[in-house]
């Protein structure tokens, strides 16, 4: 079986708090990607989700490490400052294919165009 294989899920390795499929830190883009698809209709589900880990990283890392222990700014940019509510919405909008990429829904509108991971909806292309 192929560890980043496209089923495989992207949770977190505690107390390390590595992505248990493919390594990166997590969230890893995958779980980035595929969040805010799981909760497209609770958002706020989702930033209490995150919030949630974040303490439980915090908590764990800190007990790794005391000293000097996490960066508490750089422990929130990675779990919540990345969600963004109008990208919440695109996100629930469309869905990932098998290798990650963002592809219109079937009978979606046409005017609906993909976008990559960082564009904000609205934004200039």
């Amino acid at each position: 079986m192929n560890i980043n294989e496209p089923g495989r899920p992207h949770v977190p390795l505690r107390p390390l708090w590595l992505c248990r499929s493919c390594t990166a830190a997590w969230p890893c883009p995958t779980a980035r990607n595929r969040l805010p698809v799981e909760y497209h209709a609770d958002p706020v589900g989702l930033h209490r989700y995150l919030a949630a880990m974040l303490q439980a990283a915090i908590d764990d890392l800190y007990r790794l490490s005391p000293d000097p222990g996490p960066d508490p700014a750089i422990m929130y940019a990675r779990f919540l400052a990345w969600v963004r509510p109008r990208l919440l919405i695109t996100r629930a909008r469309l869905r990932i294919d098998a290798s990650g990429n963002w592809c219109r829904p079937r009978g979606g509108p046409p005017s609906a165009k993909p976008r990559t991971g960082g564009e904000m909806p609205g934004g200039p292309d």
